[in-house]
């Protein structure tokens, strides 16, 4: 009984620390390769959500002013970036990423891979759009 109950709590550790997002994330421009921000992700009901929450490289604007929502004008510093993704599987998707420096937002799927996470944003199909990879902060 105690070697199927450790069995049991070990493998929840192993599903848990897999399935993690939650926390702040170094975001490396896929162009550039260099780190711009972190990103702060959190969980909110059953989505998941993500904030710039300190800022590497000055952008050209401290606002938003290329967003066409409801995040147009607002400081980047804060911004929420990413929206209402769900857990499926091993992946996080369904929700949508936004770009503060073109205003442009795209579907968004994140997958974790050890301490980073593989970030796609992309239109229509995901073969269109741009990955990034971001670095866990301790």
């Amino acid at each position: 009984m105690k070697k199927l109950l450790l069995t049991f709590v070990l493998s929840l550790f192993g599903v848990m620390s897999f399935a993690q997002i939650e926390g702040k994330w170094k975001t490396i421009d896929d162009e550039t390769k260099q780190a711009k921000s972190i990103v702060e992700i959190y969980k909110k009901g059953d989505q998941y959500y993500g904030k710039i929450s300190q800022l590497l490289i000055k952008p050209a604007s401290s606002t938003c002013t290329e967003c066409k929502d409801d995040r147009k004008g607002k400081p980047i510093l804060g911004l929420e970036i990413i929206r209402g993704l769900k857990k499926e599987s091993d992946e996080f998707t369904g929700g949508t990423i936004t770009d503060p420096k073109s205003g442009k937002t795209y579907k968004c799927t994140i997958t974790k891979s050890g301490d980073k996470l593989n970030v796609r944003g992309y239109v229509g199909v995901s073969m269109f759009g741009r990955s990034q990879t971001w670095q866990k902060v301790n």
